[in-house]
């Protein structure tokens, strides 16, 4: 039981988390909190995807500086439903479906990206994308900007059909830090080739 209740702590400071980043005026600062607070999580929450022997020593994600420019207003338009499968080790099959398309990215970042709602009991909102730095300055198999089941979320669109994506708020799954881990990666729709050189990076070597 104490695991349940430990994953739950977590979930309900990711979600606390991101109700502060969506109340915020200030996005640079709201970013500032982010980071902060997931460096603190991953070095003494023991529900951390680091490994429990690496945490005392650990300094948190390392992060690209906060750009404004990739702070981007999309608008997105409704696609085809179909279902895809991924899966994801002992939790079995995730399916989930596309339920929009963004229109905006294409000239800045080269490709559009699709907006999954993950089936299910309660279904949420899932945004994966892979970039032109991944494998080389981020994680190989993308990063994540939205997970609205797991508390990873950064709002809604507005009634207009616009929705504000920030990519400075783009983290990497939880199998970038741990073979515990068997996480969905972006599917081929959700590739970009522009290069988002912001949120969470690979460390720097010195």
């Amino acid at each position: 039981m104490n695991d349940t209740l430990e994953l739950w702590d977590w979930r309900e400071k990711i979600a606390n988390l991101y109700h502060e980043i969506r109340s915020g005026k200030d996005a640079a600062a709201t970013w500032q909190i982010w980071c902060d607070t997931r460096s603190a999580m991953f070095r003494t929450h023991s529900q951390s995807p680091i490994e429990a022997v690496d945490r005392q020593t650990y300094e948190g994600p390392t992060t690209f500086p906060y750009d404004p420019s990739l702070r981007i207003m999309v608008q997105l338009a409704p696609v085809t439903q179909k279902s895809i499968s991924v899966e994801t080790g002992s939790d079995g099959k995730l399916s989930m479906h596309a339920f929009a398309r963004t229109i905006g990215l294409d000239a800045r970042l080269g490709g559009e990206l699709s907006l999954y709602w993950i089936e299910g009991y309660g279904g949420g909102v899932f945004l994966p994308f892979a970039d032109a730095t991944s494998g080389t300055e981020t994680y190989g198999g993308g990063r994540y900007l939205l997970d609205t089941i797991k508390g990873a979320d950064l709002g809604v669109a507005a009634s207009d059909g616009s929705l504000v994506l920030d990519f400075n708020f783009s983290y990497f799954p939880s199998c970038a830090y741990s073979s515990r881990y068997v996480c969905p990666l972006a599917p081929p729709d959700n590739r970009l080739k522009g290069s988002v050189r912001a949120g969470e990076r690979l460390p720097v070597s010195r």
